[in-house]
């Protein structure tokens, strides 16, 4: 067979430049918007799950945070748990002044359905983001009726929530609004094949949410000060097991430190030695921890500097290394 000139790959709307008809939300970490595809999407359901200390909240306040710097709208966080600290969120850098806590407690998914319906009627046309922490803590009107220790199949709360996604999700598109949902890990009593873990409220969110990450805690980071030996934050894995705006089962490792939030120069530096490209900062693996002492001397300014710098870089090599997996073909010409 004769020769022919290799084939480029196709066009993907994934990697060559971000979808110019959707509207990102940061979450606060370059490597966990690359795995997303570009950040959380305005108009669409985002489902964040994860065991105890896994930076749940923690995005979520930061993901609050980034649509309130790049989109002019508004934020509503409604906790159903009785564990948000204000100022420990507030130390972290959420704007809380600018946040609706709501006036009253959501017990129940119907109060969840009522009181997000009136958020997005609020809104007219304006963009805003709405954070759900956590559906876990949410009951049903039918279970409150019941007494504790009476028969249940425990189905009357996944029912409501497969009702309410279904009314709700078309408005979620049209006003702009990015729904944030926190899940808590439950072990899958009984699975004898595939996964060893799910969530409560049934298949819904599996259905409906167009973005479903879960986190998984990797090491417990220490250190000694004078003889004291203190954590000071943890490392987490995080697996996109779900996207409609890029590409699924991407993963990635970051850093998370108490009082700070998310380390994103730290993620992005792992990152590049992970990939071998260091190089494309003038880095090496042998000289990547003398760099890292040398940032703690930077003031705010020269640091955020540094961290734009090398997220950019990591934006434009993880492009060219999801792109080396992509089909040297397309299949309808």
């Amino acid at each position: 067979m004769a020769k022919r000139e290799k084939l480029a790959a196709p066009k993907n709307h994934y990697f060559n430049g971000v979808k110019t008809n959707l509207k990102f939300v940061s979450s606060g970490c370059t490597v966990i918007d690359c795995a997303l595809g570009g950040g959380y999407v305005l108009g669409r359901i985002v489902n964040i799950v994860g065991d105890k200390s896994t930076a749940k909240t923690a995005l979520a306040c930061e993901a609050i945070t980034n649509f309130l710097r790049s989109h002019k709208g508004v934020a509503a966080y409604r906790e159903t748990e009785a564990a948000f600290d204000k100022e420990y969120a507030a130390a972290m850098g959420l704007p809380v002044e600018q946040v609706s806590f709501g006036d009253n407690p959501l017990d129940t998914v119907e109060d969840f359905e009522r009181d997000l319906t009136a958020f997005i009627d609020k809104q007219n046309g304006k963009p805003g983001i709405y954070v759900l922490d956590s559906l876990d803590a949410l009951s049903d009107e039918a279970e409150m009726k019941r007494e504790i220790g009476e028969a249940t199949y425990g189905g009357n709360k996944a029912k409501a929530l497969s009702a309410m996604f279904r009314k709700i999700t078309r408005k979620l598109e049209h006003s702009n609004i990015l729904l944030v949902v926190i899940s808590q890990v439950r072990d899958n009593i009984g699975a004898m094949f595939g996964e060893k873990h799910t969530r409560s409220g049934g298949k819904a969110l599996d259905f409906y949410a167009s973005q479903i990450m879960w986190l998984a805690h990797i090491k417990t980071l220490k250190k000694t000060i004078k003889g004291v030996e203190r954590p000071y934050g943890v490392i987490i894995k995080a697996n996109v097991k779900k996207n409609k705006v890029g590409m699924p089962f991407r993963q990635c490792q970051f850093e998370f430190h108490f009082g700070y939030g998310v380390e994103d120069l730290h993620a992005s530096l792992n990152y590049l030695k992970d990939v071998n490209r260091l190089d494309a900062i003038k880095l090496n693996a042998n000289n990547l921890k003398v760099y890292l002492k040398e940032l703690d001397g930077l003031d705010d300014n020269e640091y955020r500097t540094e961290q734009n710098e090398v997220a950019a870089v990591v934006k434009a090599t993880w492009r060219e290394v999801e792109n080396t997996f992509l089909p040297k073909r397309s299949k309808y010409g």
